[in-house]
């Protein structure tokens, strides 16, 4: 086998969940990639041996983590992260590089950030599961795109589940079904001019309260979220088709272009159709 193996998907097509680019490596003493930022997610899962990780926090600061076999450890976009191997037993790891709207809301649901970036599986047989998911995806790269997709959904449900901590009874059953129905209405309703007050409307509570319970279990506000939402869908569009800016801010729910372009700017701080140019995929037969 190889040192080195590394593969770029080829089909970027998919909005809820995309990969980019894989491989696995078995690396050289000391041997070190950064520092560096990337656009995407980026989750490395280490076989064998040891190395070190140094991400800047949510503030700014350089963090240091030694991870080992077994561990691996997630590079969120634009974070600025160096990591090298270990010089006496030096890591071979698998990678994955990811990123949609699937994987935002899926990262909820589990304790990982930039603050803590560092992957320790809670369950070995899902640990397991995930890894031959990465093998076969790695091992694989000449398949058709919706066979590996299909396995990268795989991947992500057996990451998230093999990270989750027992979850423990809190009387909030209730407000999990609110958050549940709303990301639902969000998910089919935000290419119409939907408000916050048309979601509480629509499950039958208080805008107030929905805005609270809803800011506590996603950490945002639903004005955010659903902007957010609908700009990661914009985003989508611009680079894979070849609609006009107008017609993509409509079909998001932003039938004023200036509204919209001041919306995505807020976001990606840049204007769509400077992303437009600098994102959108070149073969458009």
């Amino acid at each position: 086998m190889p040192d080195l193996e590394f593969s770029i998907f080829p089909n970027e097509r998919f909005v809820d969940l995309n990969l980019y680019q894989f491989g696995r490596e078995k690396c050289k003493p000391g041997h070190s990639f950064g520092p560096a930022r990337r656009n995407h997610y980026l989750f490395h899962f280490v076989l064998s041996g040891t190395g070190a990780l140094v991400a800047k926090d949510k503030q700014g600061e350089n963090r240091t983590y030694q991870i080992r076999t077994e561990q691996g450890f997630m590079i969120f976009p634009k974070q600025e992260t160096t990591y090298t191997a270990d010089f006496d037993h030096p890591w071979e790891y698998m990678w994955i590089e990811f990123d949609g709207l699937r994987v935002r809301e899926a990262l909820t649901s589990v304790e990982l950030s930039e603050d803590s970036p560092v992957y320790h599986a809670q369950y070995k047989d899902l640990r397991l599961d995930m890894q031959n998911e990465m093998k076969f995806i790695v091992q694989h790269p000449d398949s058709p795109p919706l066979c590996i997709i299909g396995h990268l959904y795989l991947f992500l449900d057996l990451f998230i589940r093999s990270i989750q901590l027992p979850v423990q009874p809190t009387g909030n059953s209730v407000h999990d079904f609110y958050i549940s129905e709303a990301f639902a209405y969000i998910e089919q309703n935000f290419q119409n001019q939907i408000t916050v007050e048309d979601i509480a409307n629509v499950l039958g509570i208080d805008r107030s309260y929905f805005g609270r319970i809803f800011h506590k279990a996603t950490g945002q506000t639903p004005q955010n979220f659903l902007m957010n939402y609908r700009m990661s869908k914009a985003a989508e569009l611009l680079k894979v088709t070849k609609l006009s800016i107008a017609d993509i801010g409509n079909s998001v729910g932003y039938p004023d272009p200036q509204h919209f372009s001041r919306a995505f700017r807020r976001i990606y701080d840049i204007s769509p159709r400077k992303w437009k140019t600098l994102n959108q995929i070149q073969k458009m037969e």
